[in-house]
This record gives structure tokens, C-alpha cells and sequence, in this order.
């Protein structure tokens, strides 16, 4: 059982990373697949892997941060497809440094885009699902659980999307459709390559350490087990569920870590602006 045959899916940053590999994951169950981000070239690619599968694809260019367009979207694909099944809003970036490095364009950048961009997708998605009794997935983060050193923006933008992610799964029960709140641990994707400025940059260096990083493969099979089990909320990767545990039982273990043991792996990974 594909769990999937025919329905629609929407992920919002389905370029490149996790949205990539979920495009993929749902395509081999069944699903046609509709892909944006503000890149054309990787969106046209996925097109093409998921059209190979022998499902139909859909490649809309867009900034999640623009209402508009983000209503434009929506509206083109069930135009397209004519419905909507699944909607993912998984488009974000991550605004790293010391918080009184940090401008106030590079935190209006970091709310904008991944808080914004989920209460966007979500508004606009929500009266399609409820058409067809869909699913509402956000990815928000283990930085939504926990806290690290130069990571104050990124964390209030994904604690935030947890509150929206929990609020949702209220507010939607017996609605038939559901909100499944996803926290990944660390995953391959493109985030490091983007800076504070939202520019990409192939040749920056994966600052995260290897060997816990999940193939967007192997993320994108468990993700879209917990959406087709209705699941309210899934953590993932063992070090995230660790980090989860510890951020919300053991806060005070979490603050031990990062200015003891772990401070100098820490600003070895951030940057300082």
C-alpha cells in the first residue's frame, strides 16, 4: 500500500534538501508532486526525477515571504491538478550568529521567511485540504526544542512554527484534516550554503558535523510515514529525539553543554555575524 496513489502534494522549498527528497518519497507512493522555491533550475530538476517515476509534476517559482504570490501559488496548483491533498510548508533558512552581531534585517529575514512563510502556506493551503480532507504538514526543527549558542533567531522562528504546528492540531480536530508538526535533526540540504542575506553559495562548507547528518533519502521515507499515519507531531534522527528530550526535561544539562563542553565546537560552527 503506497498510502498516496493519486493524491496531490505541495512543498513549499522543494528544490533542494528535505523538500527534494520528500517530492521523490511521495512520487514513489503514488503522488503527483507540485514543487516551489525561488530557484528555477532545481525546481525544473525535481520535475523531471518525479515525471521519470511516472507521476505528473508541477514546478512553480516562489518567495514563501511574498502573500501574494504564496495565494498565486496555491491557487496555480489546484488549477493544475485540481485539488489538493498534501501541503507542505517546508521552505526555510537559518540565520546564524551572536545575538548582538545579529541586524535587524537578518532577523526580520529569519521570521519572514521561515515563520512567515509557514503562516502563508498554511492560510492558503488550509481551505483546499479541507476540501478533500487533506494533510498540513510543517517543518519546523529541533532548534524548535532546544537552544544552542548563535542560534537565537533560527530558534525563535522554529519554536514559533512549533506553537502554529500544536495550535493547528487543536483547532483542526474533527475537521478531517490534520497538522503533523515535523522536528528534524540534522539533515542533508543546502542550508548552510545560504548566508544571513539569503544568498546561495555552492562553495561555502557544511559546517554540521557529518556524521549525524541523515541522507534526505532516508528523512524523506520516515516524514512521509508519520504524514500518511496523521501523526500530530515527529521528531527525528536520534540525536535530534536526544536533543528534544534534553531541551525540554533537562534544560539546564542543555546549558551545561554549550558553555562548557561544547562551547568551542559551537562557535567553530557559527559564524560570528
Amino acid at each position: 500500500m503506497t498510502g498516496f496513489e493519486d493524491k496531490v502534494v505541495w512543498i513549499t522549498g522543494g528544490g533542494t534538501g528535505i523538500g527534494r527528497s520528500l517530492a521523490l518519497e511521495f512520487a514513489k507512493r503514488g503522488a503527483h508532486v507540485a514543487v516551489s522555491g525561488r530557484r528555477r533550475g532545481p525546481l525544473d530538476a525535481v520535475v523531471a526525477e518525479v515525471q521519470r517515476l511516472g507521476r505528473k509534476a508541477l514546478a512553480v517559482e516562489l518567495d514563501v515571504r511574498d502573500d501574494d504570490a504564496v495565494k498565486a501559488a496555491c491557487a496555480e496548483v489546484v488549477s493544475h491538478f485540481e485539488r489538493l491533498d498534501v501541503a507542505v510548508a517546508n521552505a526555510g533558512m537559518g540565520v546564524m550568529g551572536r545575538f548582538e552581531k545579529l541586524t535587524d534585517a537578518e532577523w526580520r529575514r529569519q521570521i519572514d521567511v521561515n515563520l512567515f512563510g509557514v503562516v502563508n502556506t498554511a492560510r492558503h493551503a488550509l481551505p483546499e485540504l479541507r476540501e478533500t480532507r487533506g494533510r498540513l504538514v510543517l517543518v519546523s526543527s529541533i532548534s524548535g526544542l532546544m537552544c544552542a549558542p548563535a542560534g537565537s533567531a533560527y530558534s525563535a522562528s522554529k519554536f514559533a512554527v512549533r506553537a502554529i504546528g500544536l495550535t493547528l492540531s487543536m483547532e483542526l480536530q474533527g475537521s478531517g484534516v490534520s497538522c503533523t508538526l515535523v522536528n528534524p535533526g540534522f539533515v542533508e540540504s543546502d542550508i548552510n550554503k545560504v548566508d544571513n542575506q539569503g544568498v546561495f553559495d555552492a562553495s561555502r562548507e557544511e559546517r554540521r558535523p557529518k556524521a549525524l547528518i541523515w541522507s534526505g533519502e532516508k528523512a524523506a521515507r520516515v516524514v512521509v510515514d508519520a504524514v500518511h499515519a496523521r501523526k500530530r507531531e515527529f521528531t527525528f534522527t536520534g540525536h535530534g529525539k536526544i536533543g528534544a528530550f534534553l531541551g525540554q526535561h533537562l534544560p539546564g544539562g542543555v546549558h551545561f553543554v554549550f558553555t562548557r563542553i561544547a562551547k568551542r565546537f559551537v562557535d567553530d560552527m557559527a559564524p560570528t555575524s
